[in-house]
């Protein structure tokens, strides 16, 4: 028995120090292999996303007209011109339309992804009628629509079977009070089945013994809705109110298809494109790009705010 300031050594075979270290090396390489399946991911995100978002603010403080040599550093003079000039800050309010088609939209998607997730005769009919506009190509819907507004057309014809006279009725296309609007009634005719399928999708998720259970216990279609089918899809519900506010800040096929932002239709990313390659005023362009992108991350914040995301508990 060794005395205790005596050093205690052990001799190991050479074996067994060569599996430790074995096994330390392959501990550590094990280690390291998550982290090089992340990176690959990481640097698309960052090369695709963060960097060009970074570059944007940057540019947006140049006036450059996309062909010059130098770019002349002007600060905050694109965001100035931006704000103080209507011809640019007006897209905000044409946005506003497609932000309230964009609720009016996600409210008929709830209503009949809840009328046809019951009992209802037809209900499949229904489902692919309701979603085969989603799936039609945007060029086609928008040159459909085109004779649909157009004086005389098909929407003139159809008031007039309740006496309407056609050739009175308002140019749907012409009159600057009424264009967004028939834009707006376009885009939720298009983008409804999207938002229906993952509204009907997520009541479907919703398990059928609790929906049994409240029936027994005697609650009506309403009860179920407000109690157990609301509550229980608000994540997709939530989702669905965040891409309907990014959609609505950036539609762009539709109304540049059908008028080309003509007679106040254009909406902000309409109105980008032209500064950028109509007018060469790049600089400008980037700071409207800029600005779309802070109104959408900030009204992205308040919706997360007034909904926040919590867990589902179904009782």
């Amino acid at each position: 028995m060794a005395d205790a300031g005596e050093a205690v050594i052990i001799d190991l075979p050479a074996s067994n120090v060569l599996k430790v270290e074995g096994k330390g090396r392959f501990s550590r390489s094990r280690s390291v292999v998550p982290y090089l399946f992340v990176l690959v991911p990481v640097i698309l995100l960052l090369v695709l996303t963060y960097v060009p978002i970074v570059m944007t603010f940057w540019l947006s403080l140049f006036d450059w007209q996309g062909f010059s040599q130098g770019n002349r550093f002007i600060g905050l003079q694109n965001y100035i011109d931006f704000f103080a000039k209507p011809e640019y800050f007006g897209v905000v309010f044409v946005s506003l339309y497609y932000l309230v088609g964009a609720f009016i939209q996600l409210a008929l998607a709830l209503y009949l992804a809840t009328l046809l997730s019951f009992r209802t005769r037809f209900r499949n009919v229904f489902k692919g009628i309701i979603f085969f506009p989603y799936l039609l190509n945007g060029v086609a819907i928008s040159f459909t629509f085109l004779f649909f507004f157009k004086p005389g057309g098909v929407l003139d014809s159809f008031t007039g079977i309740f006496g309407a006279d056609p050739n009175n009725n308002p140019l749907w296309l012409g009159d600057r009070s009424l264009i967004n609007i028939s834009m707006v009634f376009v885009s939720i005719w298009r983008y409804m089945g999207l938002n229906f399928v993952l509204f009907l999708g997520a009541i479907q998720s919703i398990p059928p013994e609790t929906l049994e259970a409240a029936q027994m216990d005697g609650a009506n279609k309403w009860q179920e809705l407000r109690y157990i089918i609301l509550p229980g899809i608000r994540p997709i519900m939530a989702l669905s109110m965040i891409l309907a506010i990014a959609g609505s800040f950036t539609a762009f096929e539709i109304p540049f298809i059908m008028e080309d932002g003509a007679n106040g239709s254009a909406t902000f990313v309409i109105q980008t494109v032209h500064t950028a390659f109509n007018f060469h005023q790049y600089g400008l362009a980037t700071a409207m790009a800029a600005m779309l992108l802070v109104f959408v991350l900030l009204i992205t914040w308040v919706q997360r705010v007034l909904i926040p995301d919590e867990p589902v508990e179904l009782t």
